[in-house]
């Protein structure tokens, strides 16, 4: 049976939120009601910030979606480009950018082998995490393009998703069922690559995707075996590895995967706050602040806040005159790409990041 990836209701309903959140790009009113003071505050410097950035993309963009950058024909750095641009607002068929974004998709829909594996080369030993991105990044699309190009979309996310669950199915001990590593039949584990698998699944499901509840079930129970509740940190295969980097990928599995506002988390929210500083100059830096600004705003109220109100002030000053950012361990392109999604939480342009309404802003 045919994996069907946006029913028609969703896909209506999708279009119709793209297209208002478009026509009011730039309106004050829309901004202010759809953001809070921290953002506001920082507002002017934000979007002259990432105009730049998205300027930089677009002119190191070849014509076929690629970037001659690291890891720059990697299925997974078109994707979080691609999704650079959706955040801001430009689809594949509207906005300054949808040239960029359409690249990306082509690219990105040219790219699934035979056994519906996203992959062009380029992706080091890490197949499922550009796959994982590839998928998300379709799933955010759809419902995006226009009918042809959503019949094509379909049929390769569908393929896409059901090689994401068959990796998760995968037999594994105890310590690592539920989740994803570097290939589809890795028999082991790790949050890092299971985080963006999971956003994957949610997104498809949101899309209208049969995704089965069990697999969401038993990928958070696994986000949850590298979890200490009592220190609110997330490890990579344990409770406690790179947990400055990855305490705001498990913490935004658990929120957007309906377990938003437990003690827990806020728990977690307080470790991310007390060792934010300790991702400057990290080796996964902006892996780390995209997950954590994600996560932090899903929290809202001070937690939102008073992260953002650091990140603005910390990483604004740091872009390049060409519009970039960029450690040197993952070239300009990725490093720029994820300080794009890091800024532009505020703007919930993207699906599977939009926020809980009843988000107290005051705690």
């Amino acid at each position: 049976m045919k994996l069907r990836c946006a029913t028609v209701d969703v896909m209506i309903l999708r279009i119709s939120i793209v297209a208002m959140l478009l026509s009011a790009v730039g309106d004050s009113t829309f901004a202010q009601g759809l953001s809070n003071g921290v953002f506001q505050k920082h507002r002017a410097k934000v979007e002259a910030s990432v105009s730049r950035a998205l300027e930089y993309l677009a002119a190191n963009q070849a014509e076929d979606g690629t970037f001659n950058d690291s890891y720059g024909r990697s299925v997974g750095i078109v994707s979080l480009v691609g999704m650079a641009f959706l955040s801001a607002g430009h689809t594949p068929d509207s906005g300054a950018y949808s040239e960029n974004v359409d690249r990306c998709l082509i690219y990105v829909l040219g790219s699934q082998r035979s056994n519906g594996l996203l992959d062009r080369g380029d992706s080091g030993h890490g197949l499922m995490y550009a796959h994982n991105i590839g998928t998300l990044f379709l799933s955010e699309c759809s419902g995006m393009v226009k009918p042809e190009m959503q019949e094509r979309l379909e049929q390769v996310l569908s393929r896409s998703t059901k090689l994401i669950l068959s990796a998760q199915a995968v037999p594994k001990n105890e310590r690592h069922t539920g989740g994803w590593r570097y290939k589809p039949d890795s028999r082991d584990s790790d949050l890092s690559c299971s985080g963006w698998a999971l956003m994957a699944l949610r997104s498809a499901k949101l899309n209208g995707a049969p995704v089965p509840d069990k697999a969401i079930e038993s990928a958070v129970a696994y986000v949850m075996k590298n979890h200490d509740e009592k220190e609110g940190r997330f490890g990579y295969t344990d409770p406690w590895g790179h947990a400055e980097t990855l305490t705001g990928c498990g913490l935004l599995c658990l929120e957007l995967c309906g377990y938003h506002g437990t003690e827990s988390n806020f728990v977690s929210g307080e470790f991310i706050l007390n060792h934010r500083q300790q991702i400057v100059n990290n080796a996964h830096e902006y892996y780390a602040g995209y997950y954590n600004a994600q996560a932090m705003f899903q929290l809202g109220g001070r937690y939102w806040e008073q992260y953002a109100d650091w990140m603005y002030n910390e990483y604004i000053p740091k872009q390049q005159s060409n519009g970039s950012w960029s450690n040197g361990r993952n070239g300009g392109t990725y490093g720029t790409a994820m300080m794009v999604l890091s800024f532009t939480v505020p703007y919930r342009q993207l699906p599977i990041y939009q926020r809980d309404e009843t988000v107290d802003e005051d705690l």
